[in-house]
C-alpha cells in the first residue's frame, strides 16, 4: 500500500499540516493554545467562551439524558430540533422550510461544510471563497479534490472587490462558499456583495454554500440570509449551529437548510461521516432556538459589549483595530508596535504582556499571506473581567522593546 498517496496527503498539503518529513503539524490554534498554558497567558487566540449559555439550554441537556435519550438519534435529526429549525427560519427571516426533507442535523458547522462539499463536488471543480478565511476550508476543499480559488479581502474594511469576485467565479465553479459574519475579520457582507454572490450563482449555475454560525451575533444590522434573496433559496445551503448562540461549542450540534433534492445529495455522505450526532443535546438546542427574543437580544448585546471592551484597550494599547461587525473576532495591525511580521509577534506576545493571539497568515493561502503579514486576531468571547485584565496587561507593553 502506498501510504504517499490518497486524499489524506491533499488535505495536509492543501492545509498546510504536514511537514516536509511528512509528519503532522499542530494547528497554530493548539498551538497557541499550549502557549498559553504553558505561560500562563490569557488565550485570545481560540475562539472558545469560557462561560455557559443559556441555563434553559443546559438543563433541557440534563433532562433529556435524565430521561434516557443516549442511544442514536434519527439520521436526520430529532423531531422535535428539526421542527424547532423551521420555527428558526421562519421567525428570524420569513422562510417556509419542511423539517421532515428541507433540513439536517450535523456534528456542528464544519461536518454540514464537509458533507455538502464531498457531495457535490468532484475533481475539475472550483469552490470559490473569501481569504482569509476559517482554516477548515481548505482542508475539505482539498479532500474532495476540487481547487480552491479565493477572493481577498482587504484591511481595514475587508469588503471584497466586486471586480475580483466577477473573476473568480467562473463556469468551473460548483460551489461560491461564503462565511457571514466572517471568521476571522468579524466583516458582514453589504447588499451589494450579497446580490452580486446570487448573479453569479445563477450566471454559472453555482451552488451557494453559506456558513452562518455567528448569525446571531450581529453589533449594528440584523444578519440577511443569501437564502433570502430573489432567486438564491433554489440553489443555496445554509449552515449554521448552535455552538456560538448558545455557548456550547463543545456539544457539536449544526444543521443546514437547502432544498430537499441537496438535503438527500448530502444525506448519503452525511451518513458516513459521523452518522449521527449529540443525542440528549438536540432537544436542549431545540428549547435553545424557541428562546423569546429578548434572549436572543442579550447574547448580542452582551458580546457587544465584550468586543467594545477589547477594541478600546486594543486602541489604548497602539494598535490600529478593525472594529468587527459580527463573529467573536477582531483583527489588529501590529505595525505601529514596531512589528510587521505578525508570526513572530504573536510568538513575542507571551512575554510581552501574558496575551496570546493569533496571527492572520493561518487563515491565508500561501499566494496571499503577505497581505495579512501584519495582522492578529484576537478573540472576545470571554469574560469581561478576563477581557479588562487582558487590555490591562496590552497597554502595559514597552514599545521600545517591541523594536
Amino acid at each position: 500500500m502506498d501510504i504517499d498517496r490518497g486524499p489524506w496527503r491533499r488535505v495536509g498539503e492543501g492545509a498546510g499540516l504536514l511537514r516536509p518529513d511528512g509528519s503532522i503539524a499542530a494547528t497554530v490554534f493548539a498551538e497557541m493554545s499550549a502557549l498559553a498554558a504553558r505561560t500562563g497567558s490569557i488565550n485570545l487566540g481560540q475562539g472558545f467562551p469560557d462561560e455557559d449559555g443559556p441555563l434553559e439550554v443546559l438543563d433541557a441537556a440534563r433532562e433529556a439524558i435524565a430521561a434516557g435519550r443516549n442511544q442514536y438519534p434519527p439520521g436526520r435529526g430529532t423531531p422535535e430540533l428539526l421542527a424547532a429549525i423551521a420555527r428558526h427560519q421562519r421567525r428570524f427571516y420569513g422562510l417556509d422550510v419542511d423539517p421532515a426533507t428541507q433540513i439536517l442535523v450535523t456534528a456542528g458547522a464544519t461536518e454540514a461544510l464537509a458533507a455538502s462539499i464531498l457531495a457535490l463536488t468532484e475533481p475539475g471543480d472550483e469552490i470559490v471563497t473569501f481569504e482569509p478565511y476559517y482554516d477548515a476550508y481548505a482542508g475539505l476543499v482539498a479532500l474532495s479534490g476540487a481547487t480552491l480559488v479565493t477572493v481577498p479581502l482587504r484591511w481595514p474594511d475587508f469588503a471584497p472587490d466586486p471586480d475580483e469576485l466577477r473573476a473568480a467565479v467562473s463556469d468551473r465553479t460548483r460551489i461560491i462558499l461564503v462565511n457571514d459574519p466572517h471568521n476571522p475579520t468579524g466583516t458582514t457582507f453589504d447588499a451589494a456583495t450579497r446580490d452580486l454572490i446570487v448573479e453569479l450563482a445563477h450566471r454559472h449555475d453555482a451552488v451557494i454554500l453559506t456558513d452562518e454560525v455567528y448569525e446571531h451575533l450581529t453589533f449594528s444590522e440584523p444578519h440577511i440570509p443569501l437564502s433570502t434573496l430573489p432567486g438564491a433559496g433554489e440553489r443555496t445551503i445554509t449552515v449554521s449551529s448552535a455552538g456560538k448562540t448558545f455557548n456550547t461549542t463543545g456539544w457539536k450540534i449544526g444543521w443546514l437548510v437547502a432544498p430537499a433534492a441537496l438535503v438527500s445529495a448530502i444525506l448519503t455522505v452525511k451518513q458516513y461521516l459521523t452518522y449521527v450526532s449529540g443525542s440528549p443535546f438536540q432537544p436542549a438546542i431545540a428549547r435553545g432556538l424557541d428562546l423569546p427574543d429578548s434572549a436572543f437580544d442579550r447574547i448580542a448585546s452582551d458580546l457587544r459589549q465584550k468586543r467594545d471592551v477589547l477594541t478600546r484597550g486594543l486602541q489604548v494599547a497602539g494598535f490600529d483595530v478593525s472594529v468587527p461587525a459580527g463573529s467573536y473576532f477582531t483583527v489588529v495591525d501590529v505595525g505601529p508596535l514596531g512589528f510587521d511580521d505578525a508570526e513572530h509577534f504573536c510568538a513575542e506576545l507571551p512575554a510581552l504582556a501574558g496575551v496570546v493571539g493569533v496571527p492572520v497568515t493561518a487563515f491565508a493561502s500561501t499566494r496571499h499571506r503577505s497581505s495579512y503579514r501584519s495582522l492578529v486576531r484576537f478573540a472576545f468571547c470571554k469574560r469581561l473581567e478576563v477581557l479588562e485584565e487582558a487590555s490591562a496587561r496590552l497597554a502595559a507593553i514597552d514599545h521600545r522593546s517591541t523594536r
